[in-house]
């Protein structure tokens, strides 16, 4: 089916007009780079870095951005020293059983 001419560049401009917003600068003159996924998952897996992802209560989760936040860290530095510090405290132990089970 051919399409008017109106329809026709309605959808150039609509093409144009989207490929103009996925190629904004990241930051004012370009300064920072935005890095797109795969060169983010490279630069990770350089440094070490694993994806880790946890079910955790909101509450917690509040908790330790709270956190990161009082110590000027990223969430991903904040977690993994806590980690740190809760695994340097010994084995975890099962928590007790309620009485009434």
């Amino acid at each position: 089916m051919t399409m008017k001419r109106t329809e026709l560049e309605k959808r150039k401009g609509l093409k144009l007009d989207n490929a103009l917003r996925a190629n904004l600068p990241p930051d004012r003159f370009a300064a920072g780079a935005v890095l797109d996924k795969r060169e983010r998952r490279k630069l990770d897996a350089a440094r070490g870095l694993v994806p880790f992802a946890v079910k955790i209560e909101l509450t917690l989760a509040n908790e330790a951005r709270e956190a990161a936040a009082a110590a000027g860290l990223s969430l991903d530095d904040a977690v993994a020293a806590l980690l740190r510090r809760g695994l340097a405290a010994g084995p975890l132990e099962a928590p007790a059983a309620d009485a009434a089970e």
